[in-house]
């Protein structure tokens, strides 16, 4: 990892489409790994909702290292649940039926990683994963109401009617959508991280929040080398988050020293690294247990 660039002053790219601000990004970065693609994202990011784009395709190709090299996202919930129980989606031969409710992304990604039912009748709920393509026949994006948080970055419903797919390799739970929220967290973060110590450089913050802001980074890198399923993966990532936390009150006021517009941008979004909370703190508590 180059942490070179995190010395220069970040050049950040111009707000555009998504697909034109990721390709742009793809195009400064060349050859790189989830981390540095999450890392350096997040760094050339104007917005949090941008930082939170590069974060989450870094995480999309850690959980499918041979993913496409545009947008894409992962489609799992429905009826605000993700419990293979509760899916209604269903694999049919090498075709999908079925709708996601809130798909992040999906107005803009070329493809998408769908969560379906595939067990026999009487047989327990077993999903995989299949890739659709955006616009391909029986694949139909609903674009949904801007949210409050992160407005620049859309969300959708997905509708299926026997859509063609490929399958992924492996079981859709165990494989894929369980290690996800893992893989999202950490990458999510450094990309976050990354843009708070783009505006400390860019705003003249205090050299101790600087390097405070840049440990959480290199905590962010060891912990990405980790197996998202590992006990040991979950305590690293509940520690990060509170170094994040105990930094807030510090970043708020370093915030409302500089421009109005910079700081309703971060009142407005630093919501999202609340996103899955309680998910994560229940893998903690198993973690933690297993511990002591």
């Amino acid at each position: 990892m180059p942490w070179q660039h995190l010395l220069d002053t970040p050049q950040r790219l111009p707000e555009t489409s998504l697909e034109l601000w990721y390709a742009a990004l793809l195009e400064r970065l060349g050859e790189a790994g989830t981390f540095e693609r999450a890392l350096r994202g997040g760094w050339l990011a104007a917005t949090p909702g941008l930082a939170f784009l590069a974060g989450y395709q870094a995480a999309l190709r850690a959980l499918w290292p041979s993913a496409p090299p545009s947008l894409g996202a992962l489609c799992v919930t429905e009826q605000r649940s993700t419990r293979p129980a509760d899916l209604g989606t269903r694999l049919d031969g090498l075709a999908l039926t079925g709708r996601k409710d809130f798909v992040t992304a999906a107005d803009a990604a070329d493809w998408l990683l769908v969560a379906a039912r595939a067990e026999a009748a009487g047989e327990p709920p077993r999903l995989v994963l299949a890739v659709v393509h955006s616009g391909a026949p029986g694949v139909r994006i609903e674009p949904l109401s801007a949210l409050p948080l992160m407005p620049d970055i859309g969300h959708a419903r997905l509708h299926l009617d026997h859509a063609h797919c490929e399958l992924l390799a492996g079981d859709g739970w165990d494989a894929y959508v369980k290690p996800f929220r893992t893989l999202e967290d950490v990458h999510v973060l450094t990309a976050i991280s990354a843009w708070l110590l783009g505006n400390a450089r860019l705003q003249g913050w205090s050299q101790d929040l600087q390097l405070r802001l840049l440990a959480l980074l290199s905590g962010c890198a060891e912990t990405s080398r980790q197996p998202p399923a590992a006990p040991a993966t979950h305590l690293l990532l509940a520690g990060l988050f509170a170094q994040c936390a105990a930094l807030q009150e510090e970043l708020a006021a370093a915030f409302a020293s500089g421009p109005a517009e910079l700081a309703a941008l971060w009142q407005r979004d630093r919501a999202l690294l609340e996103i899955a909370r309680g998910p994560r703190a229940k893998r903690l508590d198993k973690a933690w247990a297993q511990w002591r």
